[in-house]
């Protein structure tokens, strides 16, 4: 890895952690650029954002390839992960407490399967009220920490895959292709609702994006070991 790389435009796969933010992983990313060849700036950025309590693929883009980052939005999205029936969160996931318990006796196997039939195809998603999305200049999670109620509007998505890879109730684990713009967690939230219940997003995992997969992705400690272990030639810039 060398220096004119990195500005000439690197497509970095990212394996990123639990807990981290995307825009975390792209600073240490940016940092250790920075520090390894002693310069004072290089363009770092991803190509969509991952929650904290996801971990999986990201994308993360250098130098002449950030130009090329809505490309890579735009692809269709692999997901794995578990959504827990029978409760709820404001957060449709596990960033909040559970506010609402709910039946889930009369549940069948059969019937998990049949209403996962029911979100395939292009379909409208309301956007959790605990995410990034902009309204009126504010990020709609700061209105709700914050206690306000706001009108969200549905957005057209497309689910090519929605199948259950296993269910040990109240969980069920799953696998989901996607299109960009859908939120796992509110289908997890429309899921419950489907089945006369309730239910929020577990745990979730990006495992592909377009043609790169995760198994070819790094750590980020990978990455910055890599990174180490190649020598500075390049002139301060």
């Amino acid at each position: 890895m060398t220096l004119e790389e990195f500005k000439n435009g690197k497509v970095l796969l990212i394996d990123k952690p639990l807990e981290w933010t995307s825009f975390q992983a792209v600073n240490k990313l940016r940092w250790h650029i920075k520090k390894r060849f002693n310069i004072k700036k290089i363009k770092v950025g991803h190509a969509g954002t991952l929650d904290p309590l996801a971990t999986g693929l990201l994308i993360i883009c250098t130098g002449k390839q950030t130009k090329n980052i809505e490309t890579y939005q735009g692809q269709i999205k692999e997901y794995t992960g578990t959504i827990t029936l029978g409760a709820t969160t404001p957060s449709y996931d596990l960033e909040t407490e559970i506010d609402q318990e709910y039946p889930t006796a009369h549940l069948t196997e059969a019937m998990l399967h049949e209403v996962t039939q029911q979100f395939l195809g292009v379909i409208a998603q309301k956007p959790p009220i605990f995410s990034a999305i902009k309204k009126d200049g504010k990020r709609l999670y700061e209105l709700a920490r914050a206690g306000k109620t706001t009108e969200i509007k549905a957005r057209s998505i497309e689910i090519q895959t929605f199948e259950l890879t296993s269910i040990n109730l109240p969980e069920v684990n799953f696998r989901v292709v996607c299109s960009k713009g859908t939120y796992i967690r509110s289908l997890a939230h429309d899921f419950g609702q489907a089945l006369q219940s309730g239910a929020h997003l577990s745990a979730l995992r990006r495992t592909k994006i377009g043609d790169f997969s995760v198994d070819d992705a790094t750590s980020i400690d990978g990455f910055v070991s890599a990174l180490d272990a190649t020598a500075p030639t390049e002139e301060n810039d």
